[in-house]
């Protein structure tokens, strides 16, 4: 599934107000983080991941390797953050980063 223009703009600023909740770091995509990855992104749908590598091609490289492994779609990246999305019809309502967008502001 592919995101839209307009739901990719939806969820940047959804995407603005959260923290990172996964970091990686020089050590790379661990099996533990990559079942952080994969929590995270089954309960809030929409996700903030900080890239903490100091070298640009490597974050690029990571990026790939977090989108492949997670089956995850990438809405924005900025410097070392990355804001992914990926759709869990089953998500928790009051974890889901959207559905508290939605109940906090109302539908669109």
């Amino acid at each position: 599934m592919s995101l839209s223009q307009a739901q990719k703009k939806a969820f940047r600023s959804i995407g603005h107000h959260l923290d990172p909740v996964v970091t990686v770091s020089e050590n790379g995509a661990s099996e533990g983080v990559l079942a952080e990855l994969d929590r995270a992104l089954g309960e809030h749908e929409l996700i903030k991941v900080k890239l903490a590598l100091p070298d640009r091609d490597d974050r690029a490289a990571m990026l790939d390797e977090l989108l492949a492994a997670s089956r995850a779609e990438l809405v924005q990246k900025i410097g070392k953050m990355a804001l992914l999305y990926r759709h869990n019809p089953r998500a928790n309502p009051k974890l889901s980063s959207i559905t508290r967008f939605e109940n906090h502001h109302g539908r669109h």
